[in-house]
């Protein structure tokens, strides 16, 4: 009961992270323990848990099971789908929950899964080549979702930059690029192309939140966190900002320092007279740090 007691610790005093990857083991174990038991009990070899709890590609399906859409993002038939999806889930949700809050973490999850479930549906109803998945096919896992936080992220921070294992250093704009190229090339491969599909469309989600961070600025979290389907409150409410990580400040520093660089290029190439009154503004305060 130790190991027990120690997961309910974990669970409980984790962030949004560790919450989203306990799921899906948790379900991973659950689905798997249980078809264990089927299988001894069943005169059936047929195993009807995951397909219950997956997406259809028939949308005719979903409306009998809307449920699929979400549960869908939670549930893993394979361990080494588990396996390769939590290990990218928790290495970008890492850079993630850096900038930005917990709560917006699975508000990019789901809504990435979600968006990356009507991909497939569309694509498996309007790629003539998915013709013959659209009435039987079915999709699960957690890949678009991951997909959804790191173009969220890749977006928001584009020049920061990851440890790749016998590359080195690597901006998270190429690595999500790199993502996205393989997703795209493989489709006409037809093994996994509704697979492929919800990938993209996971990634299009996040690359339009993390648009709208960069352009607006980071959304604001009380304390019990932000949420973008929550009416906005009548009375006053007072944000208080939370400290910067030190990814934060490194890449906010190098930020910095390359727009001050851009100014003395343009001072140096048209005189200060050509500067705005925003980029004098910013040389001035970069001055006053020296």
């Amino acid at each position: 009961m130790g190991i027990v007691s120690e997961i309910k610790d974990s669970f409980k005093e984790g962030g949004a992270l560790t919450k989203l990857i306990y799921i899906n083991a948790f379900v991973f174990l659950l689905v798997r323990l249980c078809e264990a038991f089927y299988s001894l009990s069943a005169e059936s070899a047929y195993y009807p848990v995951p397909e219950w709890f997956s997406v259809p590609s028939n949308p005719a399906r979903i409306l009998l099971k809307p449920w699929t859409s979400l549960t869908y993002m939670f549930l893993h038939y394979d361990f080494l789908h588990l396996v390769s999806n939590l290990l990218c889930l928790y290495w970008f949700g890492r850079i993630f929950v850096s900038f930005f809050e917990g709560r917006q973490l699975v508000t990019v999850y789901v809504a990435g899964g979600l968006c990356g479930a009507l991909f497939f549906v569309v694509g498996s109803n309007v790629i003539p080549a998915l013709y013959p998945l659209s009435q039987s096919g079915f999709m699960l896992g957690a890949s678009a979702s991951v997909m959804a936080v790191l173009f969220a992220v890749t977006r928001y921070a584009p020049d920061f930059r990851v440890n790749v294992v016998l590359i080195g250093e690597v901006r998270l704009k190429y690595l999500a690029l790199a993502y996205f190229a393989f997703d795209v090339i493989s489709i006409p491969a037809l093994q996994n192309a509704g697979g492929h599909l919800a990938h993209i469309g996971g990634a299009v989600l996040g690359f339009c939140i993390g648009y709208r961070w960069a352009v607006k600025g980071k959304p604001r979290a009380t304390g019990t966190g932000w949420n973008p389907f929550r009416r906005k409150p009548k009375m006053t409410v007072v944000y208080r900002r939370r400290p910067m990580t030190d990814m934060e400040y490194n890449y906010d520093k190098a930020m910095r320092t390359r727009e001050v660089d851009r100014i003395l290029d343009k001072v140096k190439s048209s005189g200060y007279a050509s500067l705005t009154s925003e980029e004098k503004k910013k040389l001035f305060d970069a001055s006053k740090n020296l």
